[in-house]
Parts: structure tokens; sequence; C-alpha cells
């Protein structure tokens, strides 16, 4: 990629200074540790040693965090923190994100809770946000960094909201997307996503969260009814892969989060 192509590219995706970075070019391998079972030899190697040396991911948005303005007077500034599905709202071909908001993507694809709480600070904590939309887990179920169990995906779920809330920080709370096994891969294969994300521990999560969320006076942004169908799959015309949503899919969950951002924050 050339610079100007790079400028270009990073023009669709930020709306002001600091509000999203790109993966950077150097990144060839997955950030989740199991992702390297898909080399061989010296590659599965430098790999691992690739999630070793940041395993949060703690210096992908360093640049953006420090060219990030301080909110203006009067600005609800929200932070969108989380995996894939909120990395890629600022991409190209995904519709934008929230045009015109002062809204900050700090979304990394593949990874967990764990590691996202690695980067709660300097991604959320220390942008001084008013709210912080959260949407994570899927890929704690998938076991993209090694089998978890249910009690520490919500334990890391709600370690970030303490610190949020420690720090006068809203905290909204969006369930986890349905998957579904009805898209194929280039090669025409099966996309078989309810094998690694099985619907009904999709669901024992997102209740779970509820149940916090009632409990110490977050908010919710229900983002599962809105994108599953009768059989509780994510809608067809809202993926193209059986996972992320697409152009159409984020335009079904944009004015759901724009509506529980602000019940959030006229929350005591």
């Amino acid at each position: 990629m050339t610079a100007l192509s790079l400028v270009l590219v990073l023009a669709q995706q930020v709306d002001f200074p600091g509000q999203y970075a790109p993966s950077p070019a150097e990144w060839k391998y997955p950030v989740w540790p199991v992702g390297c079972s898909r080399f061989e030899g010296s590659e599965r190697v430098a790999c691992l040693e690739f999630n070793v040396t940041d395993y949060g991911r703690r210096h992908r948005f360093v640049a953006a965090n420090a060219t990030l303005p301080p909110a203006k007077p009067g600005e609800r500034r929200v932070v969108f923190f989380g995996d894939s599905i909120t990395d890629n709202w600022s991409k190209p071909g995904y519709g934008g994100f929230f045009p015109g908001k002062p809204y900050v993507n700090r979304g990394i694809g593949g990874q967990t809770t764990a590691q996202m709480l690695l980067r709660f600070r300097p991604d959320v904590v220390k942008l001084q946000p008013a709210a912080v939309v959260i949407l994570a887990g899927t890929n704690d179920l998938a076991g993209n960094a090694g089998t978890v169990t249910m009690t520490e995906i919500l334990d890391n779920l709600f370690s970030m909201a303490e610190l949020a809330k420690q720090n006068g920080i809203k905290v909204v709370f969006a369930t986890v997307l349905p998957v579904s096994d009805d898209k194929k891969d280039a090669k025409g294969e099966p996309l078989i996503r309810t094998g690694a994300r099985a619907p009904n521990l999709i669901q024992a999560l997102n209740g779970l969260m509820r149940n916090y969320a009632a409990a110490q006076g977050h908010e919710v942004l229900d983002y599962y009814s809105a994108m599953a169908d009768a059989k509780d799959r994510l809608k067809p015309e809202l993926n193209d892969d059986g996972l992320h949503p697409n152009a159409a899919g984020y335009a079904v969950m944009a004015p759901l989060a724009e509506a529980a951002i602000a019940r959030a924050l006229v929350r005591k």
C-alpha cells in the first residue's frame, strides 16, 4: 500500500484525529494464540512470539490515543470497546462508524475479554469518555485464547465495568450477537459457526450479563434480539460469513447503540 492510498483509506475510516487506527501492516499473524495452530515450524514459533510480546495488543492504539484531542466542552465522548465486530465498523465498506459523532473505536479483531481487560485503562479510562460500549465474549466462547469458563468470561467483563464505574464512565453492555451456519467461504465450503460458538452458550452469557447490568445500574444494548431470526441464528441478510455484521447489519445496530448510549448518559 502506497502512502497516498493509506491516507485515502484512513480518510474513509476516521472523522477526527485518534478516532481509530487500522491494524499495522506488520501484523501478519493472528492476535490470539490459538490462531497460531494454522502455521507450522518456525512460522508457528514466530506467531506465538508475536502473541507473547504484546498479548493484549496494547500498542495498537498508542499513537491514536496520543493524537486524540481532549473532549470539547459539553461533548459526550463514547468509546466502543470490543473485538472484530467493533473493529470492522470503522473499515471501508461497512457503512461508516457514526459519522459526525464524537465516538471512538477501540476494537481489535480476534480478542478475548482477558486481552481486552489488559488494555482497558489505556484504551478507555485514559480517554476520559462519558460512556463505554463493551461488546465482547464471542471469542472467549470460541476458545481463541484457550478454554475458559463462563465465570472467567464474566469476571473479565465485570472488572471492565468496575474500572469504568470507578472513573465516572457510564457502562453499556452489548449482548453478544448470534451466529449462523448458512454461509460459505471463498472455496465454497460451509462456514460452521455454531460449533465454536454454541447458541445456548451465547444466550446464557447474554442472560448473565443482563442480570449483572440490572443489579449494578448499567445499561444493556440488545443487539442479539434485533439480529437473530426465529431460530436464534444471525439473520442471513445482516451478515456475509455467519459471524460478522455486514453494512446492513451495522445499519440495524447503529440506532440501537445510539438509544442505549442516550439512556446510559441520563442514568444517575
